[in-house]
Parts: C-alpha cells; sequence; structure tokens
C-alpha cells in the first residue's frame, strides 16, 4: 500500500512538471520583462524604492523636529530648576544678612530667632531645589552642586555658631556660595535654544546678578553702620553700584518694555531714592547723611523686594518664551507627520492592485505550513498555479503524505511507552532519507528511555531506604501548610503517628510563641528563597518541647518543600547551661557580694527552666533551711518551697512538690543547701525537671561553695582586721595607764631629786640632768609610738583633720583636695584610709623621691574614693612588700578594693574605693584615751 502512494505522488509531481515546462516553452517569445521577475523583485520595484525614499526624508526631518523638540523641552525643564536655585540664592540672602547681624548685633532683639527662621527657611527652599532637580534628567549635574551647596552651607553655620567668623567673614562665605548657584542657573540658562528665548534668559540672569549685588550692598553697609568705621566706605559703595548698574542695563536692553517702566518706578520709588543717597553720602564721606542701620536695612530690604518681583516677572516671561517655542516646534513636527501619512496612504493605495494577485496565493500557502507545522496534516492545498507558489503548494502535498505516515509511527510509539512496552521499535524500513534517520534516532531514544527507567527505580528504592533509615529528621510538605510525607524518625523524635502528622496543619505542632516566626519563614519559602538553619520549638506528643534546626528548599512548581531537620534541644539545653555557669563564675570571680551570686544563680535558673520563681536555700545546722537568694519571691507556693527542701534535705535527691522542684546542692560530700523552683503558670513544671535541675545544681555547685568561701574568707579578714585593731587598742591603753605614767612619776622623782643637790658635786648635778634629759626622750619616743598605734586626731576629729594632720607632718609637701560629708564617717573606714595616706606617704619620702603628693577624697553612690597621686620614679611593686600587702588586706576586708598604678618614671598612683554602709555615728566605738 506504501509502495502505490508513493508511486501516485511520483507520478502527479512528473505530470505537475511536464505542465509546467510545456506552457513555458509555448509562450517564451511572448513573455514581457516585468513577468519573469520573481514576486519579491516585482515588490521591491513597486514598493520598495519610493517608500524608502520617503521613509529617510521623514525621519531625517522627524529627527531634527525631535532633536529641536528635545532641545526646547530640556531648556524649559532647565528654566524651572533655575527658578528653584533662584528661590535658594534668595533664602541664602536672608539668612546671610540674619547671620550678620547675630555677629554684628548679638545683643539686638530677635536676631536669633530671624537667623533660626532664615535656617528654616533656607532648609526648606534646598530640599524643594533638590526634588525639582531629580525630577529633571539631562540637566548639568545640579544634585551634585546642591550637595555640594549643603555641605558648605552646613560648615558654614557651624564656624559662624562656634564664633570663630567675623561677619565679612560670613559675608564672603555665604556670596560664595550664592555665586556657585547663580552660575549653575548660567548654566542651565544658557543653551539659547531661540532668540526670544535667549534674551528672556540673557534679562532674567542680569536681574539675579543685579540683586545679589545689591544684597551684598546691603550686607556690607549694614557691617559698616553697625561698627561705624571712617574708611572703605566710598569704595564698597561705588563697587556694588557699578555692578548693579551694569546688570541691570543688559536687562533693560534684553527685556520688554513693560519690564523697563517697571524696573524705572522701581529704581524711583522712595526706597530706591534712599538708597541713591546713601550711596552718594558714602562717596562723599559725608557721613551726617548716612541712615541708621535699621533705617538702611529697611529702604534696603523693600527696595531688593521690588527688584524680585521684577525678577519673578522676568522669570515668568523666560518660561512663557520656552513653552511658546516647545509648542511651535510640537506642531511643526504633528504637520510634518501629517503630510507623511498622507504621502504613505497614495503610495500603500498603488500597490494594492499588485498585492493582490500575490497575497491570496501566498496566504493559502502560509496557511498549509503553519497547520503542518501545528501538527494538523488534514489541511487540504487548493492552489494549482504554475509559478512559484504552485511549485510550493505541491511540494507541501507531498510533505502531508509523509507526515501522516511518521505521524502514525510516532502515535505507535507512544502508546507502546504509555502501556510500558518499552521493547518496540518503529519501522525505518518503510522510510528513505531523512524520514529514517530520524526514526532511527527515535528507536535510540527509546533505548536510552528504557534504560533511564530501570536506573530511576533502581535509585528510588536507594532512596526509599535512605529515608526510612536516616537518623535526621526528614521531611516533605506542601505550601498548603500539611506534611505530605515524614520519615521515621520525625515520627519518633515528635511522639506522634506518622497519620497525625499528615491529618493536621503543621503549625498546630509548633510551639505558640514561634508560630510568627515560622510563618514569615513560609512566606520566604513561598517566595522562591531557600532556608538554612532555622530554629523553631515543637511540642512532642508528652507535652514537652524540642528545638528542631530545619534546612529547607521550596520547589514552587510542583508546590513541595523538601526540608531535613536536626534536633538540637540537648545541644541549647547544654549552652544554656554553660553560659548560666559562666555568668556566675564570672560574678564570682568579680567578688560581687555572696547574696548576688545566689541571686543571679536562682535568676539563671528560672531561665533554664522557663520559670521566674527559683531560689537558693542554705541548710543550718538545725536542718532549717534559709533562703540565700531568688529569682522572685515566693508567694503562693511559699509552702511547696519549704516541703521541697525539706523533701531534698531527707532524701538529699532531687523531689518534687506540687509545682515546686527541688535539687541538692552537695560539697565536699556534704549537703550544703538547696535550689527550687516553682512554675510560674497553673500548669506543673515539665517532666525530666528533676534531672535537669539536679544536673545544673551539680554544675553550679563549686562556684557556690567559692562564693560560701569568699564570703567566708571576707568575715575572717574582717574578724583579723578587728582584732588587730582591738590590740591597739589594748596596747596603747595599756602604754598609757602603765609604762607613761610611770615615767611621768619617775620624771617627778628625778625634780625632786634635783631640787635636794645644791650642796652636791657638779658632776652628780650633771649625771641628774642627763637623766633627766634622757627620761624625757624616752616618753616623747613613748608618745609617738602611742600616736602610730592609734592617732588621737582620728578619734577626735575625724576623717579629714586626720588627713590634714598627715599632710602638715609629711616630709614630701602635700595638696589635698577633700570633699568629705559633714557627718562622721564609719570607724573601720576612716582607720583604713588613714593607714593607707599614711603608709603611701611614707613610701614617696623613702622610695619615690616625690617632689609633690596629690591626696584626694571624695564621696558618690556611696562609695568613698581616694586617690593618693605622686610625681616620684614609680616602679612600685604592690606583692613586693608587707606594708602594701597588710594594706590590701585591711581594705578588702571591709569589703573595698585597692589598686596601684606605678609605671616606672610615671609616679604612682594608689586609689582606694570603700562602701558606705548607713551606720550611725553613735554606733561607733569608743575612742581610744588620749596619750
Amino acid at each position: 500500500m506504501r509502495t502505490g502512494i508513493r508511486r501516485r505522488v511520483g507520478a502527479l509531481r512528473r505530470s505537475a512538471g511536464v505542465q509546467r515546462s510545456g506552457g513555458t516553452g509555448h509562450a517564451h517569445a511572448r513573455v514581457p520583462f516585468l513577468a519573469r521577475l520573481r514576486v519579491g523583485t516585482k515588490l521591491m520595484l513597486l514598493v520598495l524604492l519610493p517608500v524608502s525614499g520617503l521613509l529617510a526624508f521623514t525621519v531625517f526631518s522627524a529627527v531634527t523636529e525631535w532633536r529641536e523638540a528635545r532641545t526646547l523641552r530640556e531648556f524649559s525643564s532647565a528654566t524651572r530648576v533655575s527658578f528653584a536655585l533662584a528661590e535658594l540664592t534668595e533664602a541664602l540672602a536672608r539668612e546671610r544678612l540674619a547671620e550678620v547681624l547675630v555677629e554684628a548685633r548679638p545683643d539686638g532683639p530677635g536676631v536669633t530667632d530671624e537667623r533660626a527662621a532664615a535656617r528654616r527657611a533656607t532648609d526648606r527652599t534646598l530640599t524643594v531645589a533638590n526634588g525639582r532637580a531629580a525630577d529633571t534628567s539631562g540637566q548639568p549635574d545640579v544634585l551634585g552642586q546642591l550637595d555640594a551647596t549643603g555641605r558648605k552651607l552646613f560648615a558654614t553655620r557651624l564656624e559662624s555658631g562656634s564664633g570663630s567668623l567675623t561677619g565679612t567673614q560670613i559675608e564672603r562665605k555665604y556670596a560664595s556660595i550664592t555665586n556657585d548657584l547663580l552660575n549653575t542657573v548660567h548654566d542651565l540658562d544658557s543653551s539659547r535654544p531661540s532668540r526670544d528665548s535667549g534674551q528672556s534668559a540673557d534679562g532674567y540672569l542680569a536681574v539675579l546678578e543685579a540683586i545679589e549685588a545689591a544684597d551684598r550692598e546691603r550686607v556690607e553697609l549694614a557691617l559698616l553702620f553697625a561698627s561705624a568705621p571712617e574708611d572703605g566706605r566710598a569704595a564698597t559703595a561705588d563697587r556694588w553700584q557699578a555692578l548693579e548698574a551694569a546688570q541691570l542695563d543688559t536687562f533693560r536692553q534684553n527685556v520688554s518694555g513693560r519690564l523697563q517702566v517697571r524696573l524705572s518706578t522701581v529704581l524711583l520709588q522712595p526706597a530706591g531714592r534712599t538708597v541713591r543717597a546713601t550711596r552718594e553720602a558714602l562717596g562723599s564721606g559725608d557721613t551726617a547723611k548716612l541712615p541708621s542701620l535699621d533705617r538702611w536695612l529697611t529702604v534696603s530690604t523693600d527696595r531688593l523686594t521690588a527688584l524680585r518681583g521684577i525678577a519673578d516677572t522676568a522669570a515668568d516671561e523666560l518660561a512663557a518664551a520656552a513653552d511658546h517655542d516647545l509648542d511651535a516646534a510640537e506642531a511643526r513636527g504633528e504637520s510634518e507627520l501629517a503630510l507623511f501619512v498622507v504621502v504613505l496612504l497614495a503610495v500603500t493605495v498603488l500597490a494594492l492592485a499588485l498585492r493582490r494577485s500575490i497575497t491570496r496565493p501566498l496566504t493559502e500557502v502560509s496557511a498549509g505550513a503553519k497547520a503542518f507545522t501545528d501538527g494538523d496534516l488534514s489541511y487540504d492545498m487548493r492552489y494549482a498555479g504554475r509559478d512559484e507558489i504552485g511549485a510550493v503548494a505541491d511540494t507541501f502535498r507531498e510533505l502531508r503524505v509523509a507526515g501522516e505516515r511518521f505521524a502514525a509511527e510516532i502515535r505507535t510509539m507512544n502508546t507502546a511507552i504509555d502501556d510500558n512496552r518499552l521493547g518496540h521499535r518503529a519501522d525505518v524500513a518503510a522510510f528513505d532519507g531523512t524520514w529514517a534517520q530520524l526514526l532511527r534516532g527515535m528507536n535510540g531514544t527509546m533505548a536510552s528511555f528504557a534504560a533511564a527507567h530501570s536506573r530511576r527505580r533502581k535509585a528510588e528504592q536507594e532512596l526509599e531506604s535512605i529515608f526510612n533509615l536516616s537518623l535526621d529528621l526528614l521531611c516533605i510538605s506542601g505550601l498548603d501548610g500539611y506534611f505530605k510525607r515524614v520519615n521515621p524518625a520525625f515520627e519518633k523524635t515528635l511522639g506522634h503517628p506518622g497519620r497525625t502528622l499528615l491529618s493536621r496543619p503543621f503549625l498546630e505542632f509548633v510551639h505558640k510563641e514561634d508560630r510568627a516566626r515560622t510563618r514569615a519563614i513560609l512566606d520566604r519559602l513561598a517566595g522562591g528563597a531557600e532556608v538554612v538553619e532555622f530554629e523553631n520549638r515543637y511540642v512532642r506528643g508528652d507535652g514537652t518541647e524540642c528545638w528542631l534546626q530545619w534546612s529547607c528548599r521550596p520547589v514552587l512548581d510542583e508546590g513541595l518543600i523538601y526540608a531535613a531537620a536536626r534536633d538540637v534541644t540537648e545541644s541549647r539545653r547544654a549552652a544554656r547551661e554553660q553560659a548560666a555557669l559562666r555568668s556566675v563564675a564570672t560574678l564570682v570571680a568579680r567578688g560581687v557580694p555572696p547574696h548576688e551570686v545566689f541571686t543571679a544563680v536562682a535568676r539563671e535558673v528560672g531561665l533554664l527552666l522557663s520559670t521566674s520563681s527559683a531560689a537558693v536555700l542554705r541548710y543550718g545546722a538545725d536542718g532549717a533551711a534559709t533562703v540565700l537568694g531568688s529569682a522572685r519571691p515566693a508567694e503562693a507556693g511559699g509552702a511547696e518551697v519549704r516541703e521541697a527542701a525539706t523533701a531534698v534535705a531527707g532524701t538529699r535527691r532531687a523531689a518534687r512538690i506540687g509545682r515546686s522542684v527541688g535539687a541538692p546542692i552537695v560539697v565536699d560530700d556534704r549537703l550544703w543547701g538547696a535550689v527550687v523552683a516553682s512554675a510560674s503558670r497553673p500548669e506543673p513544671l515539665p517532666r525530666g525537671t528533676e534531672s535537669r535541675l539536679a544536673d545544673f545544681t551539680e554544675l553550679i555547685a563549686t562556684a557556690i561553695a567559692n562564693a560560701d568561701s569568699r564570703a567566708q574568707l571576707a568575715a575572717s579578714r574582717a574578724r583579723v582586721v578587728a582584732a588587730g585593731d582591738a590590740s591597739r587598742r589594748r596596747i596603747e591603753r595599756d602604754l598609757h595607764d602603765g609604762v607613761q605614767q610611770r615615767l611621768v612619776s619617775l620624771q617627778l622623782d628625778l625634780r625632786t631629786a634635783e631640787s635636794m643637790t645644791a650642796d652636791q658635786p657638779a658632776e652628780l648635778v650633771e649625771q641628774l640632768t642627763h637623766i633627766s634629759k634622757g627620761l624625757d626622750d624616752a616618753f616623747e619616743d613613748l608618745l609617738q609610738i602611742s600616736r602610730g598605734i592609734h592617732p588621737a586626731i582620728l578619734s577626735k576629729g575625724g576623717l579629714g583633720p586626720a588627713l590634714r594632720a598627715l599632710g602638715r607632718r609629711s616630709a614630701v609637701p602635700v595638696e589635698l583636695d577633700l570633699e568629705l560629708p559633714p557627718a562622721r564617717l564609719p570607724e573601720q573606714i576612716e582607720v583604713a584610709v588613714y593607714y593607707v595616706t599614711s603608709e603611701c606617704l611614707t613610701n614617696a619620702a623613702k622610695h619615690a623621691r616625690a617632689s609633690v603628693v596629690d591626696v584626694r577624697a571624695r564621696t558618690y553612690d556611696d562609695v568613698l574614693e581616694v586617690v593618693i597621686g605622686d610625681d616620684g620614679i614609680g616602679g612600685a611593686d604592690q606583692g613586693g612588700g608587707s606594708g602594701l600587702i597588710g594594706l590590701t588586706d585591711r581594705v578588702e576586708a571591709i569589703g573595698g578594693r585597692l589598686s596601684i598604678s606605678s609605671p616606672p618614671g610615671s609616679g604612682t598612683t594608689t586609689t582606694v574605693r570603700l562602701p558606705l554602709p548607713e551606720v550611725s555615728a553613735d554606733a561607733r566605738g569608743e575612742p581610744p584615751p588620749d596619750v
């Protein structure tokens, strides 16, 4: 059957070829020249040449008009920007005058408020100019110029506000800023696209320059009138008058007669006449005719206001001229475009007659080709002409027959793929040439597909095994908020069966506090972003929480999210415990008071267990528990806390009583105390809290022991210092009551003996005198020793007089700066400061070779700070001598800190900081007896 079809198609092709060749030979002599040309050549001759010429002419004309219109449009936009810059120069002129008046008359009424208002007005105008420049393209770098203007203005304001500039310097800096802006206005309005626009621009620029000259004259004369100098006035008046006159002449030459008349009127007004009279008085040196500063400011401001009104009118005329030129250019472009359309329509109508005989068969052939491309082999091409289009039609008919056969083979192969008959192959022998090559390629593709299908099945089986055996949590969820598939590790970790996880929205398993963050992550995934290491909390089947760390990748085409997670609950818990341990250990190392350490332990326990009620208790010798620190006072749960502490003391293990959980603190195999936490909500603490609290208590036991040991050491130091002070008092009292009284008695006896030696030898009298002097010296030495043990002036007058006495007795000059409270300080603090100061003065005299010692003492924030510094050789070592070590022990025994800074060659500075407890003066001990 296929052979018969091929034979019939070949016969039809040969018959059509014979008919075409015979017809061409018969009419060869009568065929005109144009009939021999192909369709494309005919269309080129008929349409392309005239249309191309017309198009080239129109394009050239349109480009010219477009360029002109664009130039005019840019000029119009530039003028709008220049108007904004002109407004900015006007605001700067007002601010310049205000700044100069503040400098010239700082005490003048309202000058500061006027400067603030002028600055705000300038800032608003600068913002408007920036917005106008940002909305306009194709202009010079106006935004850059405005940015530079803003920076210069900011710097000038800073210098002016600091008072580092004179009025003349302020005027010059503002003039520099204004000149830069006027130069930018010149650049914007200098394109001169037409004669009218150019003249209007020249007039507008000239009046702006004249206004700037008049404004600078106003400021400079204001400075002169404020300071009343006797020189330089004529030169100032002549300079700005000449510049203003030149610019106004240029203005008159380029503006309409209406503006010229208006300018003359302004110059002849009273304000203008007053300004002219002032200039003449300055030129002639007649100071009697000069106006006052306020009068000058009033008339010059009125004159400038009138000139700015003329400038506004000139700006309106410039804008109107630019708009008029732009409208004219656009109108010319539209008329030329209309002419082009008319000519093009005429050419098109002329070409339609020839086009009709060509496009109809071409349309049919094109439709047949499109149908064949779309796979529609039922299209019947009816055109049978003898031209090139007819040959194309015959070829498409033959191609359709071959395509139908080839499509049948493809359908057969697709059916085999659908039926999973991957061993089916197409009949290549029934086709020739390219058709056969295509079918052989399809057979090869079929074989490759079969092999790939086999590998895919194997890979799916391997992936299924990995999915089920993975210890990590793997899942596939949809963008609709439901799990589509979870692995066994997922079910085991969350404690929910797979059917429960798949039947409910997965946000229901997320902790309530983390649902908002999880929704935000889902929105990012829905937008196509990948998420790595996102963490949130899930609620297990038993009600406990677990932290999961996720890595997710969306597949938007399938509407799925592939995700893997790890259970990081234990690692986060360990990190929190370590952080809490470091926090407590840091407090212990810093030596903070024990109650603060125990309060910090309770607070960290509360954060670790997510409850705000926790306490650290210590068992006494009688077994009673004392609260040493708490995160929150136990109120309703107080009984449960006590019962939990009692249960822990009895079992030495963690215990739960109601909503409270306690764990023992064991130090050196001794039950030291317990940590008790209570639930802050009606629900009890979750299961496992006992073991978590016990583990944390084991970690924190060492820190608690260190804090307790530090407290005991501080108490021991305090007892040692107190015992030493008591011993010194007892020795001082014994010296006073015993040895000192005995020496006094011996001196009296010796005086009696001396009175009885009137007739005795001179040697005996001399010996008695020597003994008497020795007793006096011994008495003085004993007096110094007793005063060194405990100075009497410290007991009587307090710390201030005692330090002043030390300063007077010091071998090195001492400068005192004492800011002490009027009430007496606690005795132990006064004694510590006295001995530290005494030791530092001794060291400065003996070792430091200092020339002066500075002693400063002051109280703030319930702390007494004493700083003792000298200008000696430095190099003091705090651990090198027993004196400094004893002072450090004394200071730290009462809760203070002593630090020494002594770099070699830079002197020594000793700083003492002592806490000031609320101790009344009546609570002090009795002063020692006077020696």
